[in-house]
């Protein structure tokens, strides 16, 4: 699991990926909820009380915090365990897009879950280890029911996070033996402030207003999205000018693929007026069948 290590040279998403559950984004309900699962009510306990910790699911669109708030749940659970070898044994993370065949699920998944558990004799550590599957509405419903099978089993020392966008392409099965937390789609307010914080911290020009709600409207409530864009034109102005020059809204509307509002305002006048339609004739001159 090598996303839990820091590492040098990394993309900004992951970056400024939060750390904590405190650090993660218009999500307060649920972090609430997982703190109480982790902590009890109070919230105030030092050492996490995960005795019956349920296994989770997360759903909700994407970019809405989802993957960050199970990593940051794992860093919680094993804040103890000492080394970054020790937490990633602990520690297995899958994306079910690439690897979503019943064989993953029988060799990769019940081996990891097999593995005996290292219990620590001050018990700081919880004695189990997490499967996190990201994606997971993309594993086959062969595979699906697999995985219920090997949820059953290995409980005892296991957990699952399950991770999808579609919680209706997940079998019931599996629902049914998950605590199911639904994240929302982050509001324009919430992304345009980490986007100030990112600009900030890269040393970016200052965003101006326009730009900004360029790349709010192209991420429509995906921050990943919106980082990754603001990332884009930097390395944009970075091989131009330099990075200290102020992002353009033009620059924006390119990297996204926006179409300009001048266009769209043609568009719409050519619509709506009632000029007679005129045909384009071909230029016969230019026109020729493909080579053949």
């Amino acid at each position: 699991m090598t996303r839990l290590g820091d590492q040098e040279t990394q993309p900004w998403v992951e970056k400024y990926r939060p750390r904590s559950l405190d650090e993660v984004s218009q999500q307060e309900e649920t972090i609430r909820a997982l703190k109480q699962l982790l902590y009890g009510q109070g919230g105030g306990a030092l050492v996490p009380n995960v005795a019956s910790l349920p296994h989770l699911l997360f759903y909700g669109p994407p970019g809405t915090g989802k993957t960050t708030t199970a990593l940051a749940l794992c860093r919680e659970l094993f804040q103890n365990a000492g080394s970054r070898e020790a937490l990633q044994s602990r520690v297995l993370e899958l994306n079910a897009s690439d690897e979503r065949g019943i064989r993953v699920v029988r060799e990769k998944i019940k081996r990891f879950a097999q593995a005996a558990v290292d219990v620590r004799a001050d018990q700081l550590v919880p004695g189990f280890k997490i499967v996190i599957l990201d994606e997971a509405d993309a594993i086959t419903p062969d595979a699906q029911t697999a995985l219920r099978r090997t949820i059953e089993v290995h409980s005892r020392t296991t957990r699952f996070v399950l991770i999808c966008n579609y919680l209706s392409r997940v079998i019931p099965p599996l629902t049914s033996r998950c605590a199911k937390f639904r994240f929302k789609a982050l509001g324009d307010d919430a992304i345009a402030s980490r986007l100030e914080y990112v600009a900030q911290s890269e040393g970016m020009a200052p965003l101006s207003p326009a730009v900004i709600d360029l790349i709010v409207q192209a991420a429509t409530g995906d921050l990943r999205r919106a980082v990754t864009l603001l990332q884009s034109c930097f390395e944009w102005i970075r091989g131009t000018d330099g990075a200290a020059s102020s992002l353009a809204p033009e620059m924006v509307s390119e990297a996204a693929c926006l179409v300009p509002p001048a266009v769209l305002e043609r568009f719409v006048e050519l619509c709506t007026s009632k000029a007679e339609p005129v045909a384009c004739e071909p230029d016969i001159a230019t026109w020729r069948l493909p080579d053949r």
